[in-house]
């Protein structure tokens, strides 16, 4: 069965509280300060029976202009709206804030009640009929029906509760698909209970035992127990009006405008995108930078009015906005907000929230300002693509996707695949359950190909660079398990090449130029003549000029990628055939003698000096020739011969 709210709207003293207390029975004005100035000032609860046996929410909104705020929170989930005109007065200023005000807010459903006909004879109540008729005429409540009533008489009461019957009818079903969300419009400590808030619950459901959060706060608790117009229940669903007390929660951790909602499942941010709606009523464009009232849900905050597209708004224009708060705010995709002049207060203009985590904007992007019109006329897997093609190579995690789309698990899942299918976003961190679109992620390859590039052809004798030192070149923020994606797709499409620790582009070739060749050749013939007595490496150096001195490292690498040199330890190289006839020598002796002391060893050399002999057991033993037992080397069980 549909839950449904039916609120008030109108200006003060137009019969709004008495219509409530006749149709219900509840005065829903309780606080003393109520009862000595006869006008509501908080908002007010009770609940109407149907004839068929359905149970609807009521909210009583207060009319007085110091208490729009309060209004708004209270239209804040309604579904059908009760515009209350009174008969003896007409449309007033509030009639006309309270009507843009809910226009909004997304209402669609309402009735319009003229009260106090009592008080007005037929000829008067057919002139204001007329007069509400074609002030309403272009409005949602251009074709509602007008009901006169009277609460004190209870002329009309009868047909008004068949016409709000009729109209629950109408209004669409809620789905409780979505994360669930209760703004607080109401907390309070009630003894043997604790704190207790109040508020409608605008999606998802709630269950006595779940673990929520209080947003912005971060603040955790336990639902201890629920109430539905009045009844103690087990869970609450999407569309009542819901009363909640909490396990060892205070009072002053909770309050008005705060977001009940499971662990997690929001996120605070300090700006949203949006489209905005300028009101047509205002008398003055709304420059860039405007400081406004901003309300959304039962909140109000602070905030700067960014225009993207242009430096003032004209009344009656729509644009897309980004809103910069002085504190805190959790929403999602498709909330409706209303803004509010900062002084003197009145009611500006509002609309639909585009982004909810957006980041900060530069104005006058064309990117930007295309992507957010077309986001307010797209649909969910455009939605989730724009959002995942703006966040860049930070990526989306799925939590940040159910905000910005407004899905629940399952719909987002499926568009999700469907993305993947046509690679159109890529997974980023299976486990965080994290993406990334394809476009960053193609940004990112070329980074790691560009940077390759241009170190090839600053260190062109270079066989290519280590691959921990490419990772360290990208921004700090880009995941490990992102960086490896990106290398082994590069690797994948053959566009790099990795041997070992060293990446290079597939297209690189170490390619000696004239002078460089001449030195290759002149550090081959030093070795080759030193046979197994080689001088060190930094003794060659020291011997050439400058430019020559900062080439030989390279030079030496390509040449032992050639296999024309072995490098023993540092500093130390050996011709590769004077290495091998050298190692034809150890594998006979052993043959011969099954075991070598280093002395033994010095004498198969010819008598070279210790700095060679240790270096040269040491290395046979790393190539696994021969095995170390004390002081004497042995022959490994395998070929000899084999490196």
């Amino acid at each position: 069965m549909k839950e449904i709210i039916l609120g008030t709207a109108g200006h003060i003293d137009h019969g709004k509280t008495s219509l409530v207390r006749a149709l219900t029975g509840t005065d829903t004005d309780r606080l003393k300060e109520e009862k000595k100035r006869g006008i509501t000032i908080e908002l007010g609860f009770a609940s109407l029976n149907l004839p068929d046996g359905r149970r609807l929410g009521v909210v009583d909104v207060p009319g007085h202009e110091k208490f729009v705020k309060n209004m708004v929170a209270g239209a804040s989930g309604i579904d059908i709206v009760a515009m209350v005109i009174a008969a003896d007065e007409g449309t007033m200023p509030q009639t006309r804030e309270h009507l843009e005000i809910c226009s909004l807010l997304g209402i669609r459903q309402g009735i319009v009640v003229l009260t106090k006909c009592d008080l007005v004879d037929e000829e008067w109540l057919e002139m204001v009929t007329e007069d509400v008729r074609d002030f309403l005429s272009d409005s949602f409540l251009a074709e509602a029906p007008i009901i006169p009533v009277s609460s004190h008489t209870g002329q009309g009461l009868e047909e008004l509760i068949r016409t709000i019957a009729h109209m629950a009818y109408l209004v669409p079903d809620i789905r409780n698909t979505t994360v669930f969300r209760l703004p607080v419009d109401r907390a309070f400590s009630m003894k043997g209970f604790g704190t207790v808030i109040t508020g409608t619950l605008i999606s998802g459901s709630v269950s006595t035992g779940d673990t929520v959060m209080v947003y912005p706060a971060l603040t955790q608790s336990r639902v201890r127990g629920l109430q539905v117009h009045n009844n103690n229940v087990t869970a609450a669903v999407c569309g009542q009006r819901t009363a909640m007390n909490f396990q060892g929660l205070d009072l002053s951790e909770v309050q008005r405008g705060d977001v009940i909602a499971p662990v997690d499942a929001l996120k605070n941010t300090f700006m949203v995108d949006a489209d905005f709606h300028y009101l047509p009523s205002n008398e003055k464009p709304l420059k860039n930078r405007t400081r406004v009232r901003f309300h959304t849900g039962t909140s109000e905050i602070t905030a700067l009015t960014i225009l993207l597209d242009r430096d003032t708004l004209s009344p009656g224009e729509k644009a897309p906005v980004q809103f910069r708060f002085d504190t805190p705010m959790v929403c999602v995709r498709d909330d409706r907000y209303v803004v509010r002049s900062y002084s003197p207060v009145r009611t500006i203009g509002g609309g639909t929230i585009l982004n909810p985590v957006p980041r900060k904007h530069k104005r006058f992007q064309d990117s930007i300002i295309e992507g957010l019109n077309h986001l307010s006329e797209s649909g969910s897997e455009e939605a989730a693509a724009f959002h995942l093609l703006q966040a860049g190579a930070v990526g989306s995690t799925l939590s940040d996707l159910r905000l910005v789309t407004n899905l629940s698990e399952k719909q987002l899942g499926g568009i999700l695949q469907k993305l993947l299918s046509n690679r159109t976003i890529l997974v980023m961190d299976k486990e965080a359950k994290s993406y990334i679109h394809a476009d960053a992620f193609t940004r990112l390859c070329y980074f790691a190909t560009d940077y390759l590039e241009k170190f090839h052809q600053s260190h062109p004798l270079k066989e290519g660079l280590p691959k921990e030192e490419l990772k360290s070149k990208f921004p700090s923020y880009i995941q490990p398990r992102l960086l490896n994606q990106i290398l082994n797709q590069l690797v994948k499409d053959g566009q790099m090449v990795q041997e070992e620790e060293i990446v290079r582009l597939s297209t690189h070739k170490v390619a000696l130029q004239v002078d460089q060749e001449a030195l290759r050749e002149r550090i081959l013939a030093v070795y080759k003549e030193a046979g197994i007595t080689p001088p060190y490496f930094r003794e060659i150096v020291r011997t050439l000029d400058k430019g020559q001195a900062q080439a030989a490292p390279d030079v030496m690498k390509i040449l032992i990628r050639e296999n024309l040199m072995v490098r023993v330890k540092e500093e130390l190289y050996f011709y590769r055939t004077s290495l091998d006839e050298l190692q034809e020598k150890v594998v006979d002796f052993l043959l011969q003698n099954e075991e070598m002391n280093p002395t033994q060893f010095k004498e198969v050399c010819g008598g070279i000096a210790r700095k060679y002999v240790i270096p040269l057991m040491e290395y046979f033993d790393g190539i696994h020739l021969t095995i170390r037992i004390g002081d004497t080397r042995k022959l490994r069980k395998q070929n000899p011969m084999e490196r």
